[in-house]
């Protein structure tokens, strides 16, 4: 093949990718969904300060929120890790507020001044930062933030064995109508995300709000026992997509957004 025949023929494979029905449907998606940070700080043990929260209080929600990364979220674990740690689970609408974050807090004069930016070795407010970035599934593409009263929320981690098995995981949830079945049996989520970034990959994530531990049993009792569930639990389609599964019980800071 002559040089000019082979990058027309290249030209036209690159063109193809472009048009494909998947990168289609990725660009009709694009700015309807929602990316999610989900970050656990975990903590110095012992310590009777906690510095992160008070900082993210006063300071960093608010900073957040004026370059429009937002609602914010921030939990301690009722049932989980038995290490002290803090999740933060901040809204994202694009990507590109993902990435710019960092160097757009450090713009705020406020953010940068702060004392816990600038803590010295001597006494860090955390050990370190565990972080997962997630795309909301396309069925429910932006965070509903529960009502403001007395609430616990569940946060449900799925890993699955290989790539395909957790994109059949997502299409059960999707087009199989698992989210839609767990409204109709009165569970509330507030997100569910496709982990792109983080540990223990591939995961998905999502999370339910509950008014207490009570309510909690009885509605996954209500989810179970429904016949469209059984029905969907028995496809074929969606047998063996997930391997393991982390079960966390939140309790939100007076503060929290969500």
């Amino acid at each position: 093949m002559k040089r000019r025949e082979f990058l027309a023929a290249a030209g036209l494979v690159g063109m193809a990718g472009v048009n494909s029905p998947a990168n289609a449907r990725e660009r009709k998606d694009e700015g309807k969904r929602e990316y999610y940070e989900l970050r656990r700080y975990h903590l110095h043990v012992g310590s009777k300060k906690n510095l992160v929260g008070d900082f993210l209080r006063d300071v960093g929600i608010p900073a957040m929120n004026r370059i429009g990364i937002g609602p914010i979220g921030v939990f301690s674990a009722m049932y989980g890790p038995n290490s002290p740690t803090l999740y933060v689970l901040a809204v994202h609408k694009s990507l590109g507020s993902v990435a710019k974050a960092a160097s757009r807090l450090l713009e705020d004069d406020e953010y940068r001044k702060a004392d816990f930016v600038n803590t010295g070795l001597s006494e860090p407010g955390y050990v370190r930062i565990e972080s997962s970035l997630m795309v909301a599934f396309k069925n429910m593409p932006k965070l509903e933030v529960p009502e403001k009263k007395s609430r616990i929320f569940e946060l449900r981690i799925y890993e699955s064995h290989g790539i395909k098995a957790a994109k059949k995981k997502i299409e059960m949830f999707n087009e199989g109508g698992e989210i839609a079945i767990f409204k109709k049996t009165g569970l509330r989520p507030v997100f569910f995300g496709e982990t792109l970034i983080g540990p223990r990959m591939p995961n998905l994530t999502y999370m339910l709000a509950f008014d207490d531990m009570a309510t909690r049993d009885k509605q996954w009792r209500v989810f179970g026992s429904n016949p469209e569930w059984k029905k969907l639990r028995a496809n074929e389609a969606y047998k063996d997509t997930v391997s393991n599964i982390t079960d966390i019980i939140l309790r939100p800071a007076r503060y929290s957004q969500i």
